[in-house]
Parts: C-alpha cells; sequence; structure tokens
C-alpha cells in the first residue's frame, strides 16, 4: 500500500485487462475502500491499515470475484449503483444499492455521473487535504495533463456521449482539490486540481466528445 495523501492508501497497480491499469484507495478516517483490487495480494496491509469498513464502486466494471473475498474477509458494507446491479450483483450482494444524489451516513457524497455504464456514480468526500472527488471511469487525465471523458465510439451507443457530458457539467459544479479516477493513462490517478482550471478541464473533456454532445 502506498500512502497518496495523509488520509488515502492507494494500492498496487493492477492490469485487469491489456492496457488498462488501475487502483483502489482506502480513505482511513472511515476506511472506506473506493473502487475494487484486482488481487488479495494486499488484504494482509489493508488489516494492518485498520481494515475495510465499507466499500463502494463506482460502476459495473470494478465488479470481479474480489467483491465477495472483500467482504468475508473484511466483513464490508458494499454499495454500488442501483443501474449496474445486474452486472455487479452477479459477484457478490450490494448491500447498499445508490440511487440519487445524497450525503451518506460515511460524509460521501453520492454523485450520479451516467454514461459512461448507465449507473456510475462519482463520490465527493472532505479528507485531510482537501476535497476528494472519485470519478471513476467518467472523468480521466491522460499523462499529457489533458482531461477526457469515458466515452469510447464504437463502444459506447452515440446517446451515451449525452449523457455523459451531462454528467461532467455537473462535475463542473463541484470544487475538488484532487481527483481520482478509477482506470488512468501515466503514473498516477491522483491529480491536485486548482480551482480556477477546474471548469476548464471540463470544459475540454466536453469538447473531446462527439459533436452532438458539446451543445
Amino acid at each position: 500500500m502506498k500512502q497518496v495523501l495523509r488520509d488515502l492508501w492507494e494500492t498496487r497497480t493492477d492490469s485487469p485487462f491489456p492496457g488498462l491499469t488501475t487502483h483502489a484507495y482506502l480513505w482511513t478516517p472511515a476506511n472506506i475502500l473506493f473502487y475494487s483490487p484486482a488481487t488479495d495480494a494486499q488484504f494482509n496491509e489493508l488489516t494492518e491499515l485498520g481494515g475495510v469498513n465499507d466499500q463502494y464502486l463506482s460502476h459495473r466494471d470494478e465488479a470481479g470475484p474480489m467483491l465477495a473475498r472483500i467482504a468475508e474477509r473484511f466483513g464490508s458494507t458494499l454499495h454500488a449503483p442501483a443501474a449496474d446491479l445486474a452486472d455487479i450483483g452477479k459477484h457478490a450482494h450490494v448491500d447498499v444499492p445508490l440511487k440519487g444524489r445524497y450525503v451518506d451516513y460515511n460524509g460521501v457524497e453520492i454523485i450520479p455521473t451516467p454514461g459512461h455504464s448507465p449507473g456510475s456514480v462519482s463520490y465527493l468526500v472532505s479528507g485531510a487535504d482537501g476535497r476528494y472527488l472519485f470519478t471513476g471511469d467518467t472523468l480521466f487525465r491522460n499523462p499529457d495533463g489533458h482531461w477526457w471523458a469515458g466515452y469510447i465510439e464504437g463502444f459506447h451507443q452515440p446517446g451515451d456521449a449525452d449523457t455523459i457530458a451531462e454528467s461532467l457539467r455537473t462535475l463542473a459544479e463541484v470544487s475538488p482539490d484532487f481527483v481520482i479516477s478509477s482506470a488512468f493513462q501515466g503514473n498516477s490517478a491522483v491529480h491536485r486540481v486548482e480551482p480556477d482550471l477546474w471548469r476548464g478541464h471540463i470544459a475540454h473533456a466536453i469538447a473531446g466528445l462527439p459533436t452532438s454532445a458539446r451543445r
């Protein structure tokens, strides 16, 4: 486990599919695990950090055999988007299906950001180093420092571009200090954001979508 912020720990880099790299993140004030590791290789290290009380998935692509293993090992509660339950539920029981925008009992703000998947959700928490926004695959930064939406032409439906554009406009109203994606390119998925540049980053991501979504 690597400490990336005063209260945030990052699992090792996993490559669940060729060309795709991911991390999961343990937020230690509440021992919440965002996203999911691909293996159990660091379960002992997670235990040393206090274990996992709750796990939050941002979308269906993070689901896999580890969900049941994490719940069994740590007795954790699984939170996941209701609209992605058909896929996530194949791997583990979802204790808290997420629907709508609200702040939950752990102090996690649930922000629906569909488009990459029907149920994609972003999470906002107030951490020791500021406000952390976990965007899943809805928004990520490439190695050149440019921000992109998690939309793949030919893989997603055309209407998904409009949906993810609206989700990005929702995120433009949030003021994060750090943005932490699930899948990433480059050396890190954790990026500090200057407040006066945030809306510009969102605008760049929207500009990279098909024309119909840029309205």
